[in-house]
């Protein structure tokens, strides 16, 4: 197994690794986190998709709190490329590419204490409400996507590149913000009528992630400003080098919107 706290000769700081010693994650340690990842792989690959239902959590919490306003952080992954994917591979090899990917990506979500909103194609989209913090809710929906990358990187792409020919690195982008969404609820069936968040936050979610390279976490203000000063380290601000970033602040309409990438940091 490797271990992702040490992928080279220089140690590489991690956010992860910080909320592990504060202990702010379900996650034990890293290696247990990738380990479970590459059995699921594994056998999803040999046996089939068995993966189970990840969003029934979410809809729980939103359906106790419906038409209420909620402050949370959001978070959007997209799997980079899957447009030449669906043109190059035949339609079996692609759906388990696909559906193994968003469920590692929901696994990951519920191990940092975030819900899984919903699938959208190859995205996933996840949020955190912190138990009553916005600083814990920031901190987990960061922490929780750098282990996405982790995952992605030393836990998905080792298997697939073994066991299945002609199936390309997986690589991903995303996104995080933080703001009040409204829980909606579609009908007047309590137990069944659909359920959502709606929000300039989730939406911000999706511009964010859009400006992200792969492999990447680009961060808005309102989160960045929530973070904890020993995270806040790990970003720093491109607002400036963006092209055609006009999106304004949510506090001052005369503002630009900032956002920050993330940047590994090595000693």
């Amino acid at each position: 197994m490797t271990d992702i706290s040490h992928p080279s000769h220089k140690k590489e700081h991690s956010i992860i690794d910080m909320l592990l010693s504060r202990n702010e994650t379900k996650i034990s340690d890293s290696e247990t986190l990738l380990k479970n990842v590459q059995d699921r792989i594994h056998d999803s690959l040999k046996n089939g998709y068995k993966y189970a239902r990840i969003v029934d959590d979410s809809e729980t919490f939103l359906r106790k709190h419906v038409f209420q306003t909620v402050e949370i952080a959001v978070l959007y992954v997209d799997l980079v490329g899957s447009t030449k994917m669906s043109l190059d591979l035949p339609p079996d090899k692609l759906s388990l590419i696909i559906s193994s990917f968003v469920q590692e990506m929901s696994y990951v979500i519920s191990q940092h204490d975030g819900f899984v909103l919903k699938f959208s194609g190859d995205a996933v989209i996840g949020y955190f409400v912190g138990k009553g913090s916005s600083l814990q809710a920031a901190d987990s929906a960061v922490g929780c996507a750098e282990s996405m990358i982790k995952v992605v990187e030393n836990g998905i792409n080792p298997i697939l590149g073994k066991e299945k020919e002609g199936v390309p690195e997986l690589r991903i982008k995303v996104g995080i913000d933080y703001g009040p969404a409204v829980v909606v609820q579609y009908g007047a069936e309590k137990k069944n009528s659909f359920v959502d968040l709606l929000g300039s936050s989730i939406n911000m979610a999706a511009k964010v992630q859009s400006i992200a390279k792969p492999n990447q976490i680009v961060v808005g203000d309102d989160v960045y400003d929530r973070l904890h000063p020993s995270i806040q380290e790990f970003f720093v601000d491109i607002t400036k080098k963006l092209s055609g970033w006009t999106f304004t602040s949510k506090q001052d309409n005369k503002k630009i919107y900032s956002v920050y990438a993330y940047e590994k940091q090595s000693s």
